[in-house]
């Protein structure tokens, strides 16, 4: 019962914190994910111990670079928007929020017991179906085009999946459950931010393509 407290409260306190100092300025939103970087990068390096450190940290180094790249008209406090960092945020709570409730209640056939036994089928498309219609539901409220809208909702849960599995496997490369334990009932930073290693980079191609 405590540690489901514990989960919820602190879940709720990490989404206030990140949607917060990303929304205040440019230079929270910097802070912010400058700190979480140098968590995650901590939390790999640990992981790798007597293991080639070299490729994982890259991995792991490479979306915090390129979230710093985004143009947030000019990214200057007085012009910042981080209209499409929040909707990127949106996306894969929505699909990791649903893609739980579907594969905790229908969830038979698994993806890839090996590394991530949790993960079914059943809920990946029930997080994908749940994803696709928010980010039309949310349309109206963002400038962003509306292929680019269609086409991320449907590839967010593809990317958010990459990005959990292959931290999932370092977790069982190193024989431990969660990354780290700086969020009581969540783990480590990178167990929270694992869904974006990959879809922050794929959200940078896409924005620059259409």
């Amino acid at each position: 019962m405590k540690e489901k407290i514990n989960r919820f409260f602190f879940g709720i306190l990490y989404v206030i914190i990140l949607w917060l100092c990303t929304s205040y300025s440019f230079l929270t939103f910097k802070l912010l994910f400058g700190l979480i970087a140098i968590i995650s990068l901590y939390e790999i390096y640990k992981m790798r111990k007597n293991k080639s450190k070299l490729f994982p940290i890259i991995f792991v180094l490479i979306p915090f670079v390129i979230i710093q790249m985004f143009n947030l008209n000019d990214n200057t406090n007085e012009n910042y928007d981080p209209s499409i960092i929040l909707f990127m945020f949106i996306l894969v709570w929505t699909f990791d929020s649903f893609a739980y409730v579907f594969g905790v209640n229908f969830g038979k056939n698994k993806i890839m017991p090996s590394i991530s036994p949790k993960k079914s089928w059943e809920g990946f498309f029930g997080g994908l179906v749940c994803t696709v219609i928010i980010a039309h539901i949310i349309t109206k409220n963002i400038d962003v085009n509306k292929v680019y809208i269609m086409v991320v909702s449907i590839i967010t849960p593809f990317t958010a999946s990459l990005g959990d599995f292959i931290i999932s496997y370092y977790k069982r490369a190193a024989k431990v459950k969660d990354s780290g334990k700086i969020i009581p009932g969540h783990g480590g930073i990178l167990d929270r931010m694992d869904a974006f290693i990959i879809t922050i980079p794929v959200f940078y191609i896409l924005i620059n393509l259409l």
